[in-house]
């Protein structure tokens, strides 16, 4: 594990992306809360908290933190769902794999919630999207020309 306590506590930021890709059928019923297993947004939000939450116990590096704020957010598209994840922190390490995990724990939780309806679901473009506070400062990723991630 890397010694982080000489670093100084500082505001920290992560933002996680994901999209879980779907038949149209099923983008349709997660929209209109008709999926036989409950609210799939609503369960996926609290799963995604969570693994903020516990993202040292799952990741043998990773440093616990005090995690701050988590805000799980989606959007539905046509053939899919896209999750993000916001997390925050003042402390020594930053939370990008706590961002991450969140994102992830959040789709797989939405795959679970609709897995009777649909075994074709996918969950893709896993990926940090922008980071700040700390030694490195802020970084964001550029997105292409076609919206997708560089």
């Amino acid at each position: 594990m890397v010694d982080v306590s000489p670093r100084e506590p500082t505001h920290r930021r992560a933002l996680a992306r994901c999209r879980v890709f779907m038949q149209p059928e099923t983008t349709a019923k997660v929209a209109n809360n008709a999926i036989t297993k409950g609210d799939v947004l609503a369960a996926a939000r609290i799963a995604g908290i969570q693994a903020a939450k516990r993202t040292a116990d799952l990741l043998p590096m990773c440093h616990p933190v005090l995690v701050g704020s988590v805000a799980i957010n989606f959007s539905i598209g046509d053939d899919h769902v896209e999750v993000e994840a916001a997390v925050e922190t003042v402390d020594r390490t930053g939370v990008e794999m706590e961002a991450m995990t969140a994102c992830t724990l959040a789709a797989l939780t939405i795959y679970d919630m609709c897995k009777s309806a649909d075994r074709t679901m996918t969950i893709e473009d896993v990926a940090l999207w922008e980071k700040s506070g700390g030694r490195s400062g802020h970084w964001q990723r550029t997105p292409s020309p076609d919206g997708q991630q560089v």
